[in-house]
């Protein structure tokens, strides 16, 4: 059930041929999470799932790290204690681990290579079960969510959703 007003946002990777579906609110929730830690770089898991047919991922929550550090250009989260979370979580919802997400304060959307490295290392981790993980990065002011930018993890490289 979508809450009243709710606007969803449809975004498509033209590389993959893939859509990401998720809820305006969401996204500012998530921004938000981001906005309180200013001036310092944050983050966390985003939980979805996606369609049979493997061509649209909804993203449905975010899930906030129970460990981190933060540093002006640097966020680094622990998945301590996240596999059990992650498997209760299936079998309660259906729902699994899609991505990541991080903030960078007063800075652009693009990604880092340390930003792809962490993604290269959760797809080729025995642990994950995510051959292309989601990466949401957002340019965030100590008020606003100045820009989203979602990609997609393939082969080594992160393509992103227009």
């Amino acid at each position: 059930m979508k809450p009243k007003n709710s606007r969803v946002l449809k975004l498509y990777n033209k590389h993959r041929k893939v859509e990401l579906i998720i809820d305006q609110k969401l996204l500012e929730r998530i921004g938000k999470k981001g906005i309180e830690h200013f001036p310092n770089e944050f983050g966390g898991f985003l939980i979805g799932k996606y369609s049979d047919d493997y061509k649209t991922l909804f993203i449905s929550d975010f899930i906030l790290p129970k460990s981190y550090k933060g540093s002006r250009y640097l966020f680094e989260r622990s998945s301590k204690g996240m596999k059990s979370f992650f498997s209760n979580l299936f079998k309660k919802k259906k729902e699994y681990y899609v991505g990541e997400w991080h903030t960078h304060p007063n800075g652009s959307t693009g990604f880092s290579a340390t930003d792809l490295n962490a993604m290269i290392n959760i797809e080729s981790s025995t642990s994950v079960s995510i051959k292309n993980p989601v990466l949401l990065i957002l340019s965030v002011s100590a008020q606003k969510i100045n820009q989203a930018t979602f990609y997609i993890y393939d082969k080594k490289k992160l393509l992103p959703y227009e």
